[in-house]
């Protein structure tokens, strides 16, 4: 029994040390990442457009406008309206789509060329966005598991330092 006690000491302590060293270093680096994506969302100064665009549905007008997206959950906001617009533009088709109706007119219409167009660049964008917006969901996983790892290795401690005062 004394055996099993002290192998319960050990483990608990060698895994509470471990999971308190890599709690923290996983924080500051989701912390890191998050900064990075806020700097580079915001070094593109991608804004909300005023009420003299027509970028927004007539609700939204306004409501944001002139603010610069910097963060995940702006990023994803603002690539839904870009959506919203593109599908606006292009008659509620897809970029698939308007580009089958291109080929099926052998290129020779204009108007679905510029619609294809338009559709190619708001979805690029708009999956920047998202991209950006799934990175920055990301870095909140890594921060939380962080602090569950240190809350978790803090309670090992604990246990072994428990364990080894019974003795």
């Amino acid at each position: 029994m004394r055996f099993v006690r002290g192998l319960a000491t050990v483990l608990s302590a060698g895994a509470g040390t471990a999971m308190l060293t890599a709690g923290p270093v996983l924080v500051v680096r989701g912390g890191r990442a998050r900064a990075a994506i806020r700097a580079e969302l915001r070094s593109q100064m991608i804004a909300v457009p005023g009420k003299e665009s027509a970028a927004e549905p007539a609700g939204d007008k306004g409501r944001d406008e002139g603010r610069v997206v910097e963060t995940g959950p702006e990023a994803r906001a603002y690539a839904e309206v870009i959506g919203r617009n593109v599908l606006r533009a292009t008659g509620g088709r897809t970029y698939s789509q308007v580009s089958a109706e291109l080929l099926a007119a052998e290129g020779g219409d204009d108007k679905l060329a510029e619609a294809r167009r338009t559709a190619f660049m708001g979805q690029m964008l708009r999956a920047s966005l998202l991209n950006a917006h799934q990175a920055w969901e990301l870095t909140s996983l890594v921060i939380g598991l962080g602090v569950l790892l240190t809350g978790t290795g803090a309670a090992l401690v604990a246990t072994g330092a428990a364990l080894a005062s019974d003795r």
